[in-house]
């Protein structure tokens, strides 16, 4: 009954939009792996895309072909859909 007053709340006020950006964006090491993690900063969402820094051009590469699997796998990890696309900088 509290949990579904304050989920209904969240609601009202669009708070958990925000929520479940936070929780796909701290989910990105555990989603790519430590090392991936370590080579990619910025990281944040606007209008449902997800912006990520990349520190090199290899990676940025590498990261492109892996954009859908990552996609899916981010909003998995967050719980609902957050993100319909992914852009590398």
């Amino acid at each position: 009954m509290l949990k579904d007053a304050i989920n209904e709340w969240l609601r009202t006020n669009h708070f958990d939009e925000k929520l479940n950006e936070t929780r796909l964006i701290s989910s990105w090491e555990k989603v790519t792996g430590k090392l991936i993690a370590r080579h990619t900063e910025n990281l944040f969402i606007k209008n449902r895309e997800l912006f990520v820094k990349v520190d090199s051009s290899a990676l940025k590469h590498e990261l492109s072909y892996m954009k859908t699997k990552l996609l899916k796998k981010l909003n998995k990890a967050a719980g609902v859909v957050v993100i319909d696309e992914i852009r590398f900088l």
